[in-house]
């Protein structure tokens, strides 16, 4: 829904992307699951910013395609198609291979309840995901601690 206001500008209402901020730069995820999800290699994706070392860093957790698995030629190339199509900024420093991308039940990547799993928080409204246990895959990922 949109508002066109008295003065002539536009609100426009509704859901946006996450943003992600490395380093004060901000990143729409839109901007990085385009490249990624173009890959007939990726079945699907997500991506959070991660709380580290005072700043935040991007996290790609990538599902392959039924018999493949993550890699380090996939590694790169999804790294070398984001830089092309995206920015050296959107480059991921860490891209982990995960079974399931939790979503709601209207079909939404759930970014934030992931964010907060990966940080030890609680995610509330677990009941409106489609596959609430996807969530459990986040959990203390070795990968995550370095």
């Amino acid at each position: 829904m949109i508002e066109v206001t008295s003065a002539g500008g536009v609100i426009v209402y509704g859901r946006s992307d996450a943003t992600l901020n490395p380093g004060g730069v901000r990143i729409g995820t839109a901007e990085i699951y385009r490249p990624v999800e173009s890959l007939a290699e990726v079945a699907d994706s997500l991506v959070i910013g991660q709380e580290w070392d005072g700043d935040v860093r991007v996290v790609l957790f990538v599902k392959p395609r039924a018999g493949l698995h993550l890699d380090g030629a996939l590694e790169a190339k999804l790294k070398k198609t984001i830089r092309e199509n995206a920015s050296p900024r959107h480059v991921p420093a860490k891209i982990i291979e995960v079974a399931d991308i939790p979503y709601t039940r209207s079909g939404k990547k759930v970014e934030i309840a992931v964010r907060n799993v990966v940080h030890g928080k609680p995610v509330e409204n677990r009941e409106a995901l489609a596959n609430p246990d996807a969530l459990d895959l986040f959990r203390d990922l070795p990968a995550l601690a370095r």
